[in-house]
């Protein structure tokens, strides 16, 4: 049994760009996409983060990922536009998509921008973040194919269907909710495949629908929520659904082609990047301030409570000293792909 290795986040991001570089992608996208993969394993993000570049490289040479998209934005309205991000790295086009937002926002005090066309975009924190560092407020959602199962359901449906929302914060990082509206993300369920790891109780269900801890017999997630309130969970992942999939035009729920299915099939996911400018509300002004004052009422509160995006601060903090935790199963992929692709090696 191999170790647990720790990899600098600098090595892990130039690895990352040689890889995307070298199945065709722009050196812009390269370093965008690999530098938002490592970003979200430096927050403690594993499920989102370096150990899903294996499969959008898979995607790229299976040919249902492009590696150099042709964008095409459509104004629809003073603060509203159309982003098709033609098939290329989801992480990408959910960068421009929201700078885009940032732009209406600006413009119209409210930037809503539809995103069609897309692939897996990963943590969508990374894009409210962007709002928020600069100086607006960022909401976003995204969808994902069939693998939760409805309140009272024994079979997967919804997908895990996220929702971020950031804040400016004066003298510290965004303020910022992300998460999905499942028990966990399915990501989470592959990464413990590929370690041969157990699930926590109550949060997926096998083939039959009973409850299961083994990863490889998961079948489908519960809700967030569990057993006696998976109805919201539930009800939000729908609501986000029709947001991302039926008002851009894309599919929905069961009809989603799945993540990790023939990789030579499209995705045609959807998304919803949304900009507040918060000087066109009354508080705006002092926003990121009241919004420190907040952070500081928090830290007041008896026991350990943490505000939103703390968990992920402290952990960047920790593996940026000690580097980024590399597994055997993910440390094998990254070396068949240095191998096939020809690239320096992860030092």
């Amino acid at each position: 049994m191999h170790a647990v290795e720790h990899v600098d986040h600098d090595s892990l991001a130039r690895w990352g760009e040689s890889c995307l570089r070298a199945v065709g992608c722009s050196d812009e996208d390269a370093r965008t996409v690999a530098g938002a993969l490592v970003q979200t394993s430096l927050w403690g993000i594993d499920s989102h983060g370096i150990a899903r570049l294996p499969h959008y490289l898979a995607r790229i040479r299976a040919g249902s990922i492009e590696p150099r998209p042709q964008y095409a934005v459509k104004r629809t309205g003073p603060g509203t536009a159309q982003f098709d991000g033609g098939h290329g790295l989801g992480v990408a086009a959910a960068f421009a998509a929201m700078a885009l937002a940032q732009r209406l926002a600006r413009e119209a005090g409210i930037g809503a921008v539809g995103l069609s066309e897309s692939t897996h975009c990963g943590a969508i924190g990374l894009y409210t973040r962007q709002a928020a560092r600069d100086g607006l407020v960022g909401i976003a959602f995204t969808h994902a194919d069939s693998i939760v199962a409805p309140a009272r359901g024994t079979r997967k449906f919804l997908g895990t269907n996220p929702i971020s929302i950031a804040f400016p914060h004066a003298g510290g990082a965004p303020l910022c909710l992300d998460m999905a509206t499942s028990s966990i993300p399915w990501n989470r369920v592959m990464n413990a495949r590929r370690e041969n790891h157990a699930l926590p109780p109550d949060i997926a269900l096998d083939e039959q629908g009973r409850p299961t801890q083994d990863a490889h017999a998961a079948a489908a997630l519960v809700p967030l929520g569990g057993a006696s309130y998976g109805h919201k969970g539930y009800a939000l992942a729908l609501m986000i659904d029709l947001l991302c999939g039926p008002l851009n035009g894309m599919a929905f729920a069961d009809r989603i082609t799945p993540m990790f299915g023939d990789l030579t099939q499209r995705r045609r996911l959807g998304g919803l990047m949304i900009a507040l400018d918060p000087l066109r509300f009354a508080g705006g002004a002092t926003l990121a301030q009241r919004v420190a004052e907040v952070v500081e009422a928090i830290r007041r509160q008896p026991g350990d409570v943490l505000y939103p995006g703390e968990p992920e601060e402290r952990a960047e903090a920790q593996r940026r000293r000690e580097g980024i935790p590399i597994e055997p199963g993910l440390r094998a992929e990254i070396d068949e792909w240095t191998r096939r692709l020809g690239v320096a090696p992860l030092r």
